[in-house]
């Protein structure tokens, strides 16, 4: 109910001030287990695929975000909460292996999963490779898996910049990609790495990035 509420309050919001396009929106599922895999541009994205979705979509969140302190700290838990963020230590050893436990619940829940196959931010505009744990989770659990392409969300707000600008941006909802019995026989490392790389081919086509060879990495402390 209180996400009902936060997204048809927020939403039109959303919609009146940053005018985003929307295409493809019908090629969620409505029902059931889904993974929407997107390329990632902005910390605004976890944002703005749950608000422009025809369904509630669940994404991972940084445990920083439901342990403030304060107003701010209150407001910025209220929020996750609402919108069904899932908290997890980003820099715990098993972080990556606890992440995966927690999408399969939630798929196994029939629920819709954001997952950024990139890992992390492109900080240069292109689209690097994707990690096969988007693959292991439609594989374990036997959902399909909605390319989605962000394109402009780099500009509401850059990385490093706290502040949201009013610019337009677009969300392009592709076809779903069904990997059930395609890979029956197939090694389970060949059959992750095909279905991942079909999954960012995808997302390459809906948000016309040029591609990198390499795997994006996290900037260091220093960096």
């Amino acid at each position: 109910m209180l996400y009902r509420a936060a997204k048809g309050t927020v939403s039109p919001v959303v919609r009146a001030l940053w005018r985003p396009q929307v295409d493809g929106a019908d090629n969620v599922p409505r029902h059931g287990g889904v993974l929407l895999a997107s390329n990632h541009l902005s910390f605004i994205d976890s944002v703005v695929i749950p608000l422009v979705a025809p369904r509630q979509v669940r994404f991972l969140a940084k445990s920083d975000y439901f342990t403030g302190t304060g107003a701010k700290g209150a407001a910025s838990r209220l929020w996750f909460e609402t919108m069904g963020m899932i908290p997890v230590e980003r820099d715990d050893s098993q972080a990556a292996a606890k992440s995966l436990e927690l999408a399969l619940r939630v798929l196994a829940a029939g629920d819709a999963f954001g997952i950024y196959p990139e890992g992390t931010r492109s900080r240069d505009g292109r689209l690097y490779r994707g990690h096969t744990g988007v693959a292991h989770l439609a594989l374990t659990a036997g959902v399909p898996v909605v390319p989605v392409g962000l394109i402009g969300t780099d500009k509401v707000q850059p990385v490093g910049d706290s502040r949201v600008h009013r610019e337009q941006f677009t969300v392009r909802f592709g076809a779903p990609i069904n990997p059930v019995g395609r890979w029956t026989g197939v090694p389970a490392g060949r059959a992750r790495r095909e279905l991942t790389d079909q999954v960012m081919d995808a997302i390459a086509q809906l948000s016309g990035q040029p591609r990198a060879a390499a795997y994006n990495e996290r900037p260091s402390a220093t960096g």
